[in-house]
């Protein structure tokens, strides 16, 4: 199954607030017409986050899916808790380090496989301090400043 244009949903906000430890892949339950949402582009991960419901049970919440507009009395909630799909391993490891090291799991992206599925990547992630804000503030800033420096450049 091959799209034209890839369908990526990601949370800008995450990368500035959390410096990230580790990614995993994640399957995501979905109803039928959240798919057909997603696949218009239309979500927004920017209040979401994840949490343990029982140590086998991953929960994404606050993950905003606007209603399918060609939906009828079936169509879906927009923000319910969907669960995740992770590997039993996999969901006891993240557990336990969630619950160690005062590690949080951060949603980061959702995007279709070339299956067909809808995955999310989640992030195992520490909070920034302030002063690394600013620093990947100054980072950004400088980059920006070197890639006009190059246009310009390259224009002359």
């Amino acid at each position: 199954m091959s799209t034209s244009k890839k369908i990526e949903i990601l949370n800008r906000k995450a990368k500035f607030e959390y410096s990230f430890i580790q990614e995993y892949e994640a399957g995501i339950m979905l109803t039928g017409t959240e798919v057909k949402s997603l696949r218009n582009g239309n979500a927004s991960m920017s209040d979401a986050y994840c949490l343990f419901e029982t140590e086998n049970e991953l929960i994404v919440k606050s993950l905003y899916i606007a209603e399918y507009e060609y939906g009828n009395i079936h169509n879906h909630e927009t923000r319910r808790d969907r669960k995740l799909l992770l590997k039993k391993t996999e969901l006891k490891k993240l557990h336990r380090r969630v619950t160690e090291k005062g590690l949080t799991l951060v949603p980061y992206k959702i995007y279709f496989s070339e299956r067909g599925f809808a995955k999310i990547v989640i992030a195992l992630a520490q909070g920034k301090k302030s002063f690394d804000k600013r620093q990947s503030i100054k980072e950004r800033e400088n980059k920006r400043d070197l890639d006009r420096i190059k246009k310009s450049s390259n224009i002359n």
